[in-house]
């Protein structure tokens, strides 16, 4: 196989990850290999090797990518200035319509490897933008807690409680093909709003 030029290297690293998403997308983790990728965009795997170290690495920078553009949304969301609990609720719906606006992105990040970020000690011990868009959707959660907004509980499980349920949705939308699924932004407009709606109302849990 002949050997390309590039002279931008950061356009060939872009070209990498883009046929690696595909290919992670389709395939699935196991069946990706360096060898097939390299075969894919036409250059030999010791090249590809300069860029990435293995296809562990490519995958966590995959994954890096979603999050860090998730993570810009939800400051942008912030900026707008609404309070505290339309501010959640714009949070939780946009995380249902990003998703579905990336869908092989998002199958990729969370549905190729479930080991991506090492064991859950890891997860919160490394600096990673997954970390920082979680961590700081945690604390929004805790800021509604704090100022009465919600219901009084411990953070980290109502924070993952109201995630599980978007994660739901877009899930179902991504993975159902034999069953006739409502549309998914009224599914996730009704579950948001009845799941803040009840977390308003109880006083503590």
């Amino acid at each position: 196989m002949s050997e390309k030029r590039h002279k931008d290297k950061e356009a060939f690293r872009r070209e990498i990850l883009d046929a690696a998403r595909e290919m992670f997308s389709v395939d699935g983790y196991g069946n990706f290999s360096m060898r097939k990728l390299a075969r894919r965009i036409g250059y030999s795997p010791t090249t590809i090797y300069l860029y990435f170290r293995d296809k562990d690495e490519i995958l966590f920078c995959l994954c890096e990518e979603l999050y860090a553009e998730l993570y810009r949304v939800v400051l942008d969301i912030e900026q707008e200035g609404a309070g505290l609990l339309e501010t959640l609720r714009k949070v939780l719906l946009t995380y249902v319509s990003f998703a579905l606006a990336h869908p092989e992105h998002y199958r990729v990040a969370f549905f190729t490897n479930p080991s991506v970020y090492g064991s859950p000690a890891d997860f919160l011990q490394n600096d990673t933008m997954s970390r920082r868009t979680y961590l700081h959707y945690r604390d929004l959660v805790a800021e509604c807690c704090s100022a009465g907004v919600l219901c009084s509980m411990e953070a980290e499980t109502l924070a993952q409680v109201l995630w599980t349920g978007v994660h739901g949705v877009v899930s179902a939308a991504l993975h159902t093909r034999d069953f006739p699924l409502v549309d998914p932004s009224v599914l996730a407009e009704v579950m948001v709003e009845g799941l803040l709606n009840g977390f308003t109302f109880r006083r503590s849990v």
